[in-house]
């Protein structure tokens, strides 16, 4: 009787587990690269990390693996994984790419997409200004693509939303000794998206592209 209840539970049911684990080290890893807790340019093993998480090696090695598709550390055989040491070059680069990529996108919705659906996504740039007022520098990280992502997701292009979510996260990732990023200046970038917003419902072109353009140059999250 036991086995044939054990063989009833399906096989993939301790991979949703195993992946429910993954997922969440791989949020609590990006929360700790976002705050400064991983410093850049120190190396860390996954079995020191897996103890600090209270799992095992193997679910932060998988997540590591994915932050480093993500271009936040790099795999040391042998040795652990290695917070990327960025440069404020590299950041400029990504909002000019992230400013090719999304400008001309925002643009042509500004065009077609009906004022009552940039209301609809008034919530999401609540939220950003909500995490802003407390300071919480990851809730603000997730809040920000959250709304990009909803933003770029009416243009109707899961491609266009994927590679503009890589190219944000990666934006994300600190410099090395950067101070803190601080509360008046996340409370100051969340403000953009409101103004971004009665912008694209005016059909205001010119300020649409301003504001993206400076959002791109200014943005630390």
């Amino acid at each position: 009787m036991h086995d044939t209840a054990r063989a009833r539970v399906p096989a993939q049911t301790r991979k949703v587990v195993r992946h429910s684990v993954r997922g969440q080290v791989l949020d609590a890893l990006r929360t700790a690269l976002v705050d400064g807790e991983l410093v850049p340019g120190e190396v860390y093993s996954g079995p020191a990390l897996g103890e600090r998480f209270g799992v095992s090696a193997t679910p932060v090695r998988e997540a590591m693996q994915q932050l480093a598709l993500e271009g936040a550390v790099e795999c040391l055989p042998n040795r652990g994984f290695r917070v990327l040491v960025r440069t404020a070059r590299e950041l400029a680069e990504l909002a000019e790419v992230r400013a090719l990529l999304e400008v001309p996108v925002m643009l042509g919705l500004a065009r077609t997409v009906a004022p009552e659906t940039w209301e609809d996504l008034r919530p999401a740039a609540a939220a950003t200004a909500e995490a802003a007022a407390t300071g919480d520098m990851a809730g603000y990280a997730e809040a920000d693509r959250a709304f990009h992502r909803a933003v770029l997701g009416l243009a109707g292009n899961r491609q266009l939303v994927q590679v503009a979510e890589d190219l944000h996260r990666r934006a994300q990732w600190p410099l090395p000794g950067a101070p803190r990023v601080r509360r008046a200046d996340l409370v100051a970038d969340a403000a953009e998206h409101a103004a971004l917003l009665e912008a694209l419902v005016a059909r205001d072109l010119p300020v649409v592209e301003s504001l993206v353009r400076e959002h791109f140059q200014g943005a630390r999250a």
